[in-house]
């Protein structure tokens, strides 16, 4: 098929990559400018403008699909679908319709539960027991499209939002072109989402990382999971921020953020927590018994 292509992150390279084997006719691929990032805010293309030069595929980076020029642009490249994957930008109506069989779009969670921008962290967070990909027809609603094709995994005790992000894309990637297959030869069986089971997964807010130790041990846990390793859930130590990446709940029990023991398992609302890899600002991540050995914590130091 003629297709247009339309993401931004690392998310959106394994779907690029499937439907470039695949051997169909990528006409543009469209992505967000280039923009600071990273400690020396250097300009930088994002993942799928590098990999659609890579291709040699024609690359497009419009500030807004809502200005006319990039409306008519879009329309004028007569695609036959246009295939999205965390673009990063609403679709008026008017690029929704231009593509002879519209706009379908890979979103990371078993919709209709969490629609909208975090659905990876959310479901970590919730403590869902799986999570999945739903490829979906685009309509001018947030992720309230029918869903052509879905996918499930489960969600395992030790799954990070990179491990699942991981393996979401690559999930997702597995069935676009099946689903495009099917729209052109008109077999396709869009399902309308149940509103009943609408959830939506609001931008994590970097507030959220902020570990609370009044919690249980296996809600920090998820929170640790979930927020690794963006933005990495944390605590004070002696006034220092820690970044904690990884780590395991235990039965221990003792005073909220209280350090329990020589292995800093910490107190919390209900049994305890022991970190595995933390991360100081500014250093390196390390494991608990590489940072114990340069910062010594006592038991009953108090945490914040």
């Amino acid at each position: 098929m003629r297709l247009v292509f339309m993401g931004t992150p690392e998310f959106s390279v394994p779907t690029l990559e499937a439907l470039v084997n695949a051997g169909h006719d990528i006409v543009a691929v469209y992505t967000q400018p280039p923009r600071p990032a990273g400690r020396g805010k250097k300009v930088r293309k994002s993942a799928i403008h590098v990999a659609a030069e890579k291709h040699g595929l024609r690359v497009f980076t419009p500030n807004s699909m809502k200005a006319p020029e990039a409306i008519a642009e879009f329309a004028a490249l007569k695609a036959d679908a246009a295939v999205v994957v965390a673009y990063g930008q609403i679709l008026p109506q008017a690029v929704l319709d231009a593509p002879e069989y519209g706009c379908i779009n890979v979103h990371a969670s078993l919709l209709p539960r969490w629609r909208g921008a975090a659905p990876i962290h959310r479901a970590i967070l919730a403590g869902d027991q799986k999570t999945g990909v739903c490829i979906m027809q685009m309509e001018a609603g947030l992720d309230t499209g029918p869903v052509l094709a879905r996918a499930e995994t489960p969600i395992g005790a030790s799954d990070t939002t990179l491990v699942l992000h991981d393996r979401l894309a690559a999930l997702g990637a597995s069935l676009v072109d099946g689903v495009l297959v099917a729209l052109k030869a008109g077999t396709a069986l869009p399902q309308q989402q149940d509103e009943g089971g609408v959830t939506y997964a609001r931008k994590i807010e970097k507030a959220e990382a902020q570990i609370n130790w009044d919690e249980s041990a296996d809600t920090i846990d998820r929170q640790v999971r979930a927020m690794s390793p963006f933005p990495g859930a944390w605590f004070k130590l002696d006034g220092d921020r820690i970044k904690l990446l990884a780590g395991t709940p235990c039965a221990q029990n003792g005073v909220a953020g209280s350090v329990l023991d020589n292995q800093l398992t910490i107190g919390c609302g209900s049994a305890s927590y022991r970190p595995t890899r933390v991360q100081k600002a500014g250093k390196a991540a390390i494991g608990i018994e590489d940072f114990l050995r340069g910062n010594p914590v006592s038991p009953g130091t108090r945490l914040s």
